[in-house]
């Protein structure tokens, strides 16, 4: 049993960490958000909706300056009002937020939402693990190799996740009628949206994979669709 005991005490800081997450989240989104009303933006959602056999698509505008999507584990999908006044002004177009609302339709679906939180304690759970082993063979950097370790795991796992979710909006827009364009011409101004004018990749992107190999992924896909047709609903 004391042989098991390290074990038991990371898998209990991994649940409570998973339950204080869904806490934090839901109350920070639940304290800075509000319903989306736009009419233009739902008549862009509108042919999702029909194609996902839904009344509507509800999505909300958490109240945060980076431009970004977010999909929670309870299912709601966000936008940022960062990326709403992006809209706003002309920069992006109801097609491009709605490949982006398709984006975390994604996630939802496929079970990134809920699994990203699980993957979080876990990491930390590991990352507590690894800095008190290495500590002892790496004293004063320990700690810092196995966040670094950590964060590499989980930008990996992340990444593979959005061209999931990728794919998964790109034969959604293409049912919709809406099509991949939005999507791409999206992926295309990302780096400069994302402020980063040739300064430093932000966490953000290690997390995403480059927007030309996002592209590409599209693009591939369209071209398999293109001699074997969508796949089957």
């Amino acid at each position: 049993m004391i042989k098991l005991m390290p074990i038991l005490l990371v898998i209990g800081y991994g649940l409570v960490m998973w339950a204080f997450s869904v806490w934090r989240l839901k109350g920070e989104l639940d304290r800075r958000s509000t319903p989306l009303a736009d009419p233009e933006l739902e008549r862009a959602f509108a042919p999702m909706a029909r194609a996902l056999d839904l009344d509507r698509i509800k999505v909300h505008i958490h109240e945060v300056d980076p431009v970004n999507g977010m999909a929670a584990p309870d299912g709601r999908i966000f936008l940022t009002r960062g990326f709403y006044r992006k809209f706003k002004a002309g920069e992006v177009t109801a097609e491009e937020l709605a490949s982006v609302v398709a984006h975390e339709l994604g996630h939802v679906a496929l079970g990134h939402a809920k699994r990203r939180l699980i993957d979080f304690s876990g990491q930390n759970a590991i990352r507590v693990v690894l800095a008190g082993v290495l500590g002892r063979f790496l004293p004063g950097i320990g700690p810092w190799v196995a966040t670094m370790l950590a964060s590499l795991v989980a930008a990996r796992l992340s990444r593979q996740d959005e061209f999931e979710a990728d794919a998964y909006a790109s034969a959604l827009l293409t049912r919709s009628g809406i099509g991949t364009a939005p999507q791409k011409a999206l992926f295309a101004k990302l780096d400069r949206m994302m402020g980063m004018a040739g300064r430093g990749a932000p966490a953000w992107f290690m997390s995403h994979p480059p927007a030309e190999k996002r592209i590409a992924a599209i693009e591939a896909l369209e071209s398999k669709w293109g001699t074997g047709g969508l796949p089957a609903r």
